[in-house]
């Protein structure tokens, strides 16, 4: 397969598609389903690299691989996954482990009312891969970028969905499979009330993720050499895929709903299609197509939202993604950012009307300073250090009104920011 093929294929017209109002209707219907009264929530999921004593990766087969990991982990996370004999997740109630395409280690969990227990949460999960590592003196590294060297040489996960991503995303460019193998996220979930409520946060947080890139920015090496800029995760994402990374195309423009979400998510090449028995095959169709004639289950519509990977994405919660992993304190500081920006009312009015102009072009442009400037960058026409520091006025303004305990919280990403560092930088 070469990028031609993926891109040459004549699209069927919505109006060949006898199913696709049913199916624009599910979605809608799913992400309706995901408001809440109150929101005030939040989910955290937090990728790591296991090395060992040398500081060589594990695999995921190998002995005392991170196959064993998760085996000695299902002691204490009792409810596996398994699939074809391969152990891909161990879970417990509200902490669920799985593994990404080259072994990242994830833990999912929430989501949290309270901050606080999500520091416990997260340090008890760290504990118990450090009891899990020892038989090889190992680590888990909360780091966006595999320093060991060339992603393209490490080993995937027996799982089919993964085979075919990295078969379709390899023949568009390097970057797909430097996503899947090398980069490694911090990512939190928030909630909405309704409609209008979540394209408000999903504008304003992908209007942000220049900024929240900088922040977390916690990849000091690149295919093995230090990095030749800042932010390398937001190089990564940007030219992984065009149909399905970045902003969400006319996310940033006025009108846009969840029916505009739909389209977007049934226009997107597959990649991967899910039949009945939940077996995984290759298709490059759009999920549109795959359903023109068949209305999409539940679970149909699930696995469509997992296969596009915007900025920021809607589930039946908005997921912000352009963190890189980065140790507890600073994940979890990361959390009480978010919190903080988008669960106080006055702040989301501020930041909705600050972010009214700013199109897609303007967040490409910003993406590229942070990454050649850092803090000294111009985003938005401003200074990106002194737009940070705002935000973080901002967040510590918000949590004194919504959870005033936390803000401490705030504190290992704001000294960072003051110092006008990041945690790449120190390492």
């Amino acid at each position: 397969m070469n990028a031609s093929d993926i891109f040459s294929a004549r699209r069927m017209p919505h109006d060949e598609q006898p199913a696709r109002a049913r199916n624009k209707a599910a979605l809608v219907s799913y992400f309706k389903e995901g408001a809440v009264a109150d929101p005030r929530e939040i989910g955290i999921e937090l990728e790591h690299f296991l090395v060992d004593g040398t500081g060589e990766p594990l695999s995921y087969s190998q002995p005392h691989g991170v196959r064993d990991v998760l085996e000695t982990l299902s002691e204490r996370y009792p409810d596996v996954t398994v699939h074809d004999g391969d152990l891909l997740g161990v879970a417990k109630p509200s902490m669920n482990v799985t593994i990404e395409p080259a072994a990242q280690l994830e833990l999912s969990a929430g989501p949290f009312g309270s901050l606080d227990t999500a520091r416990r949460i997260f340090d008890e999960f760290e504990a118990d891969v450090a009891d899990a590592l020892q038989p090889v003196c190992g680590r888990a590294l909360a780091i966006g970028y595999d320093p060991s060297g060339r992603a393209a040489d490490k080993e995937l996960i027996p799982k089919a969905r993964y085979a075919y991503m990295n078969e379709y995303l390899s023949a568009i460019s390097p970057w797909g499979p430097r996503m899947m193998r090398g980069s490694a996220s911090t990512q939190v979930s928030i909630d909405y009330r309704d409609e209008a409520d979540c394209i408000a946060k999903m504008r304003i947080a992908s209007v942000l993720t220049p900024l929240f890139a900088l922040i977390c920015d916690n990849a000091a090496v690149f295919e093995g050499g230090p990095r030749p800029h800042a932010c390398m995760r937001t190089e990564v994402w940007k030219y992984c895929d065009p149909d399905r990374c970045n902003t969400v195309p006319g996310l940033l423009d006025a009108p846009f709903g969840f029916e505009d979400y739909a389209d977007y998510i049934l226009d997107t090449p597959a990649i991967v299609r899910m039949d009945e028995h939940g077996e995984a095959h290759y298709d490059s169709r759009p999920f549109g197509e795959i359903h023109a004639e068949t209305p999409m289950t539940r679970a149909d519509v699930e696995h469509a939202l997992s296969m596009v990977f915007p900025d920021v994405r809607l589930k039946s919660y908005v997921e912000i993604r352009p963190a890189d992993s980065m140790p507890v304190p600073y994940a979890i500081a990361y959390a009480a950012l978010i919190k903080g920006l988008f669960y106080d009312d006055e702040n989301l009015a501020a930041l909705e009307e600050a972010c009214m102009q700013i199109g897609v072009r303007d967040v490409w442009r910003a993406k590229e300073a942070v990454m050649r400037y850092g803090y000294r960058a111009h985003v938005y026409g401003r200074e990106a250090a002194l737009i940070a520091d705002e935000l973080f006025d901002m967040a510590r303004k918000g949590l004194a009104a919504i959870a005033p305990h936390e803000k401490a919280l705030l504190d290992p990403l704001a000294a960072l920011v003051a110092a006008r560092a990041t945690l790449a930088d120190i390492s």
